[in-house]
């Protein structure tokens, strides 16, 4: 059947701001009375999937009841509820969790030949499949029952998790080869071992980096209206906050060691980074002041655009 997930859910998890977990390697299922076992790679837990499935089952029954599609036939209302009560037990076989979900089920009037279930048991079944095809309880509960093995084995969960996969990898890729000091297009073997050290040290300081991907985007944009000095001038500085970020910027500009060594270090910019912006007016009166200012956020941007533009990351990790 048509599937409507993770398509519809997807975007309740991107609306929420959801950040991805670590990817774990799951088996949703036991092996059954069929044998089959497969393992799966997940990036979102079945809290949040469950969770964005729920809103999204809401939003696509109020708009089915507003069209006046929604639960129109009694009769086939209450054959598909007896359907799925006889069916959720027998998800106890696979998953010992199951017969506890809140199962859910509803009869869109449509002549579409479709059924689906969406993350923890929420389920539709079109008016279509059981009037253009006439099917019996049995062939109507095989269906059905098909559905319910997508839940069980968290497919929609497998699917966006992927889905997050691929985005979070064009991130990184998209930071590394935007990076205005890398040059990236130049060695492609270093680009790919600057993707990797930034997929890596993401996930073990991912609070740091988001922190800093926000930060420094707002060090773009306002580097972008207006032109720094050549250098630094610490003479300049009047704000304590201004030389902090001056000592550990030019402290890392001699640092060495590998990509993740350096990525880690760079870490430690947010706590400087963020008292920074907390205690000091970039946009100061004084155009000395001011210009020097922006010379202090373009070296400290500089040191990540050797490897890479984590402003382009925003704050998914």
């Amino acid at each position: 059947m048509r599937r409507l997930c993770p398509s519809v859910i997807y975007p309740f998890l991107m609306a929420s701001g959801l950040f991805l977990a670590g990817c774990q390697t799951v088996e949703t299922t036991q092996p059954g009375v069929v044998g089959v076992d497969r393992s799966q790679r997940m990036m979102v837990s079945s809290e949040d999937i469950n969770a964005a499935a729920g809103q999204a089952y809401d939003q696509v029954l109020a708009e089915a009841k507003k069209a006046n599609a929604l639960d129109r036939d009694p009769a086939q209302v209450a054959r598909v509820q007896k359907i799925l009560k006889r069916l959720v037990p027998a998800t106890a076989a696979f998953r010992e969790d199951a017969p506890k979900w809140p199962w859910e089920i509803h009869v869109f009037s449509a002549k579409e030949v479709n059924a689906w279930a969406m993350p923890g048991g929420k389920m539709a079944v079109y008016s279509g499949l059981i009037e253009q095809l006439n099917v019996t309880d049995d062939e109507l509960a095989a269906v059905m029952g098909h559905e319910v093995s997508h839940a069980l084995r968290e497919h929609s969960r497998e699917r966006a998790s992927q889905q997050m996969a691929q985005q979070v990898a064009l991130g990184v890729v998209g930071a590394v080869l935007g990076a205005p000091l890398a040059g990236a297009l130049a060695d492609p073997v270093d680009a790919r071992d600057r993707v990797a050290a930034l997929q890596r040290v993401r996930r073990e300081v991912k609070e740091d980096f988001a922190a800093l991907a926000e930060a420094f985007k707002r060090a773009k944009n306002i580097l972008a209206r207006a032109a720094p000095a050549p250098a630094v001038d610490p003479a300049l500085f009047e704000k304590e906050a201004e030389r902090a970020l001056f000592a550990a910027a030019s402290g890392l500009e001699r640092a060495a060691g590998s990509y993740e060594d350096r990525l880690r270090g760079l870490a430690s910019l947010r706590a400087p980074v963020g008292r920074f912006f907390d205690d000091v007016l970039v946009m100061a009166e004084d155009a000395r002041v001011r210009s020097n200012r922006l010379a202090l956020l373009n070296q400290t941007l500089s040191l990540f655009y050797r490897i890479a533009d984590i402003s382009s990351l925003g704050g998914t990790s």
